[in-house]
């Protein structure tokens, strides 16, 4: 009995401990009185229609970019085989490790009208004026996504493909089908629930961004909710903006998980009819050389132009590196980063521990609840946790709460924990799908039970999950920019946020450094998830 009473309250704290963005969102439209009234009617005929026509805007050209690179690369290393497939299949995850914003740092550089690249194509053909758009634009901002954000489609898309096109295409060949028409009538159509899902993950990002629409200039819902809190310091505005961004996310997520139950109907159905495993197509040597080349440009232009373009001003710049202040920045990301995963992680075990041993309604409700937070972006975060404070400050103005959000790191170890303990929490549930019941009553039938059946038993064979989800919380905090860049303490600036304020002070030179630390930060889950990738083919 008092175990389930530990139990409930655990869940309940939880509940409200991830919830309250999302329900202080909700709050704020309780608030309504003509000043609110006015506040949506300016907000409407002004800004909004900018916002909601940018943000469909970036979504559309977002969602075709990734769907033609990542369905044409899984394609490529799935159904073919041509010189350095096997190179390829982990190198076109590479752009994952690459935050989008540094990208764009680089390629503004690059691209711009006075960069080396259109100075050189004007001096050597003698032309004059613009060679190429202007960088920091709507169509900059696609090109930027599409090249991070593609490898959720070519993640999803290979599986789906390796899983269940090889078989029906070898059948289609037998039937007298060419090439393009096993690839566009066979392989493609199988791969549509993958594709959707992956451009669903990819479209959320998008949304979620803040670093890229900022530093362009664009026009998105994420830069309008900072500019009506921090610009406009209207937190009605603020909220309203917040909450329409959170339904433009919502639905996606929706989507999402109807593509990934149409996912796996789909191999249910594929599998039972397959015999054996059928070879892919072998391509001479002239379509694999161009093939190749194909993969190698994404990956090039994802991951090695950009590095290369953020070691140059790093190692031209007559500047002197301040290695304190680096080092003082990096502490401070991997204090919050570590802090972040130890608490994500221990929420996430007992989280997991209680479904495992009472899968109830209530308990999977709460589980829903924190996986949703992963889909709720930073901004969003951001103003459900001011609502409150600053209801409580105009209440009690005496209250310390506002000094504990806003002047501590408590607040942003709060919106850390809100968006990432789904990660821990996914990784821990497949840890645990791997752990037989059996095991569970045969540990009882000794007198193993509650927080002893975890700890001598669970954790144990948990420790490779475990790891691997206080990794991938890790990484994310020491990327996340939105919520640290408002919520963060005086004198505690992190990579993401320094990197940021000195590209937007255009001193690339200087934002280089932190910019490439966080890339050698995000090649971690990067590595890791090709070294499984690799091992799961080798198994198969």
């Amino acid at each position: 009995m008092h175990a389930v009473r530990i139990r409930s309250v655990i869940f309940i704290f939880t509940a409200l401990f991830i919830s309250l963005p999302v329900l202080a969102l909700i709050g704020s439209w309780l608030e309504w009185n003509a000043v609110s009234a006015q506040v949506l009617s300016e907000l409407a005929q002004t800004v909004l229609p900018d916002y909601l026509l940018t943000s469909l805007l970036l979504c559309a050209g977002v969602a075709v970019g990734v769907t033609a690179l990542g369905l044409s690369a899984a394609a490529a290393v799935t159904l073919f085989r041509f010189p350095g497939h096997r190179f390829f299949e982990w190198a076109l995850l590479l752009p994952m490790a690459m935050p989008a914003y540094v990208v764009a740092y680089a390629y503004t550089d690059f691209f711009q009208f006075s960069g080396p690249l259109q100075n050189f194509i004007r001096t050597t053909w003698s032309l004059e004026g613009r060679v190429f758009p202007e960088i920091r634009s709507l169509g900059g901002a696609i090109f930027v996504f599409s090249l991070t954000l593609y490898p959720y489609v070519y993640l999803l898309a290979r599986t789906a493909l390796s899983e269940r096109a090889s078989n029906l295409m070898e059948a289609a060949r037998m039937l007298g089908a060419p090439l393009h028409r096993r690839i566009t009538e066979v392989a493609f159509p199988l791969a549509r629930p993958a594709v959707a899902a992956g451009v669903a993950l990819a479209l959320m990002e998008t949304l979620a961004d803040f670093g890229v629409s900022s530093y362009f200039g664009i026009q998105t819902f994420t830069a309008g909710v900072y500019k009506a809190w921090l610009i406009m310091d209207n937190r009605i505005a603020a909220a309203q903006l917040a909450t329409l961004l959170l339904a433009m996310v919502l639905l996606l997520l929706h989507l999402e998980k109807q593509a990934q139950a149409r996912m796996r109907f789909t191999a249910s159905s594929a599998n039972s009819a397959n015999s054996r495993e059928a070879q892919p197509t072998q391509l001479s040597q002239t379509q694999g050389m161009a093939i190749a080349t194909g993969c190698g440009l994404l990956v090039f232009l994802g991951f090695g132009l950009p590095i290369l373009l953020m070691l140059k001003p790093l190692l031209l710049s007559e500047t002197v590196i301040p290695w304190e202040r680096f080092l003082e920045w990096s502490f401070n990301s991997l204090r919050l980063g570590g802090i972040t995963a130890i608490l994500a992680v221990g929420f996430s075990l007992l989280i997991a521990f209680s479904l495992r041993s009472k899968a109830d309604l209530f308990a999977r409700s709460i589980s829903q609840l924190v996986g949703l937070g992963y889909a709720i972006p930073g901004a969003v975060v951001v103003v459900g946790l001011l609502l409150p404070v600053a209801w409580i400050q105009k209440q009690w103005p005496n209250s310390p709460v506002g000094f504990w959000i806003t002047a501590s790191v408590m607040g942003l170890i709060w919106a850390y924990l809100v968006r990432f303990c789904a990660v821990a929490l996914q990784s821990i549930q497949s840890g645990y799908a791997r752990i037989p019941a059996s095991l569970d009553d045969s540990a009882r039938t000794m007198g193993v039970t509650g927080i002893a059946l975890l700890s001598s038993v669970h954790a144990p064979l948990l420790k490779r999950s475990v790891l691997a989800a206080a990794l991938l919380v890790f990484v994310d905090v020491m990327k996340e920019l939105p919520a640290t860049l408002v919520l963060r303490p005086f004198n505690t600036d992190t990579l993401a946020v320094v990197a940021f304020q000195l590209a937007r002070d255009e001193r690339l030179g200087e934002a280089a450094l932190p910019s490439l630390a966080l890339v050698a930060v995000g090649l971690i889950p990067v590595l890791m998830l090709s070294r499984a990738m690799r091992k799961n083919s080798s198994q198969a």
